[in-house]
Order: structure tokens, then C-alpha cells, then sequence
């Protein structure tokens, strides 16, 4: 069996030396799974403390996707097993020891990655979604190519966009986070780095070119020496400009129709608009055919978050996350487009008329534990 995260050191001139991981499950396109975060939380650990180790470098293994979300598999068998229990045993957020310990342990790891001590390039190559922008959001450098495509798309399976997106998507230009979060719509590098989920837009037959310039560097330890080191490489190996993509292109209409007053009026005015964009059609084929209550979830969430600290924002979602495994759309989600794959899921809500605040306040931001016995209650402090 074939180790799922690969790990390697390159030695540079000056004797310093590049950690870089790279997830190795080509298959599932590089989808996070338990394994994964637990190899990743332990090597990433010890390179932070390791002097000799100038920057940390995360990629995807092949040429698809950089890391295109979570592995769902295993989630969707405990959350069988935890219905099974039947009564409030089945309800019960804390009751599925292995949600519990996977979204514990990835946003550990993401919060990790955001607060990193080192540069830390990460490589978006292909595809980058749901639990692969987890990964990259954090990145000191965000490097995405001219293949690739970013998107949050939990409305599809009950989910919300998870992994410190609440935080993410609050800093995007105008109202563009809350539209990329309600519809999933993909991003190409032009638009990624126009929101903010980018920095740097590098062509992928550039990348070894790339790596072998930072082995050839003269890396001090210093932080913001080593930071501009970094910049300045992928800067001068920036790809040739790319076009606008259609979100900047449509991005005055993303704000008209994403500024109505309640987010019934905002579904609304999104799947009622007439037009001949594909990309734009595609986000409303997206949202029609999403969560209803993964869209109030992800509307709510970029309220409650707004003036939330980035540790705040990440306790907050993680109790949302295990109350969705347990009391919302998440499993029948993954059955529907993952495990069955009919498209045919049945979710709890019909439209998100009947998705109410009420329901969100009541059954899905009701946290797990006090604010002391949270188990990310260390983060940021």
C-alpha cells in the first residue's frame, strides 16, 4: 500500500533545506482523508521547529487536482452507524467518534497552516475544493495554474463551506463570497486571484524551474527576508496575463443580486436572472439542485463570523460541521452525489422559505460544548 502523503527534503546551496509534501492519492484526486491530516499535522510540526528548514512546499501528486476536498467514505459510514443507534443517540452531534475526530484534527491542521512560522508555498495545481482550499487558504503563497479550479461546493452535499471559509469568504471583494458560497461556482486562476484565494498565477511546466531557483537561494531563517525571497521567484516566473474571468467580468451583477434583503430574496433573484453565460448558468443549476439548508447554513455563518477572529471563526464551524453529520443534509448529501450517485437527494428543507433562521439557530449553531471544554478551545492562544 502506497504511503499517502509523500515527503521529501531538497538541499539548497546554502545548507538550509525545502520540506515538501505531497498528497499521493491520485485516485480519489488527492481527497483529504483521516491518514492524510494525521501524517501532515506531524511532519508540518516537526519542519516548524526544525531550524535547518527554510520553507515548507505542499502539492498534489499528478496532473489533475491540487486536493478537489475531503474524503467522504469513511464519514458517510459513521454517520450509517450513528443513525442506526436510533432515538437521540442518533441526533446527538458528539455521538460519531470518528466526525469528531476528523474535523478536530483537519481544522487543527488548517489553523496550523494559517499561523505557519516558515514560508509555506503551497502549489494549486488542477483541481482545489472544499478540504483542498482548507489547505491552501492558509498558504504564506498561494500559487494556482493555468488549469486550475477552486471552488467551495458543499451545497451539493448538505455541507457548508467548511475549513475556515466563513473567514475566507468575508474577504473577498464586494459580495462575491457570499455568492461563490450559495452557488459553488468554479474559479480559473484569473478570477482566484482577483477574490483572494490566490496570489500568484504560474504556468505548471514552470514548477520544477521554480523549486530548483528556491534550492539556489540563500535562505537565512528570517522571516520576512525568506517571505520576499519567496515572492520574488514566483513573481519573475508569473504566467503572461490572463483574461478577466466571469465572475470580475459579472461581477457588478453578483453584487445587485446578492445585496437583496433576506436570502430567500437572493435565491430567488439568482435562479430568476435570464442569461446566456454559461458560467452563470451553471451556478444557478448548482444552488437549484444544492441544500436548501446548506444555503441558510452558509448565509448565516458569513453573518455570525464577520468581526469573528480567525480562531473564533474556526470553533464556530467546527461544531456547525458535526452538527450537520448529525442533525442535517451532510449524509444524504454524500449519498446522493457520491455513494449511490443518483442526484436524487431528499433534503430535510424544500426551498429555503422553509430553511428558516429559526431552524439554524435551534438545531445547527447550538454548540457541542461550553466555550471551555471546546476541543480547539487552544487556538489562538
Amino acid at each position: 500500500m502506497s504511503q499517502v502523503v509523500l515527503f521529501e527534503e531538497l538541499a539548497t546551496r546554502h545548507g538550509k533545506r525545502i520540506g515538501v509534501a505531497t498528497l499521493n492519492a491520485e485516485k480519489t484526486l488527492n481527497s483529504l482523508s483521516l491518514d492524510m491530516a494525521k501524517l501532515l499535522d506531524e511532519r508540518l510540526n516537526a519542519w516548524a521547529k526544525d531550524p535547518d528548514i527554510a520553507l515548507v512546499v505542499l502539492q498534489g501528486a499528478g496532473e489533475k487536482a491540487f486536493c478537489a476536498g475531503g474524503d467522504l467514505q469513511l464519514l458517510y459510514r459513521a454517520i450509517l452507524e450513528q443513525r442506526a443507534k436510533g432515538g437521540e443517540a442518533a441526533r446527538d452531534p458528539r455521538g460519531n467518534a470518528f466526525a469528531e475526530e476528523f474535523f478536530e484534527l483537519e481544522y487543527r491542521l488548517d489553523y496550523e497552516l494559517h499561523t505557519y512560522p516558515k514560508p509555506y508555498l503551497c502549489w494549486g495545481h488542477g483541481i482545489v475544493m472544499g478540504g483542498g482550499m482548507g489547505l491552501m487558504a492558509g498558504a504564506s503563497h498561494r500559487v494556482v495554474t493555468e488549469v486550475s479550479r477552486l471552488a467551495m461546493p458543499e451545497v451539493t452535499i448538505g455541507l457548508f463551506p467548511d475549513v475556515g471559509a466563513s473567514w475566507l469568504l468575508n474577504r473577498t471583494p464586494g459580495k462575491s463570497g457570499l455568492f461563490l458560497g450559495l452557488t459553488g461556482a468554479q474559479l480559473k486562476a484569473a478570477d482566484a486571484v482577483f477574490v483572494g484565494f490566490a496570489d500568484h498565477v504560474v504556468a505548471q511546466a514552470d514548477k520544477q524551474k521554480v523549486y530548483s531557483t528556491l534550492q539556489d537561494l540563500d535562505w537565512t531563517g528570517e522571516r520576512e527576508h525568506d517571505d520576499k525571497l519567496l515572492t520574488d521567484v514566483l513573481r519573475a516566473n508569473a504566467h503572461a496575463p490572463l483574461p478577466a474571468g466571469p465572475l470580475r467580468e459579472n461581477f457588478d451583477l453578483i453584487n445587485d443580486l446578492c445585496s437583496r434583503g433576506s436570502l430567500p430574496e437572493i435565491v430567488e433573484a439568482i435562479l430568476g436572472l435570464q442569461t446566456e453565460d454559461p458560467w452563470l448558468q451553471r451556478a444557478q443549476q448548482t444552488l437549484a439542485a444544492g441544500a436548501p439548508g446548506s444555503a441558510r447554513i452558509a448565509y448565516d455563518l458569513l453573518h455570525r463570523a464577520r468581526l469573528l477572529s480567525l480562531a473564533e471563526v474556526f470553533r464556530l464551524e467546527h461544531g456547525v460541521a458535526l452538527q450537520c453529520a448529525a442533525r442535517g443534509d451532510f449524509g444524504e448529501g454524500i449519498r446522493a452525489l457520491i455513494v449511490d450517485k443518483d442526484r436524487q437527494p431528499k433534503w430535510t428543507h424544500a426551498s429555503v422559505h422553509e430553511a428558516t433562521r429559526a431552524w439554524a439557530d435551534e438545531v445547527i449553531f447550538e454548540s457541542p460544548w461550553t466555550a471551555d471544554t471546546h476541543p480547539l478551545v487552544a487556538l489562538g492562544r
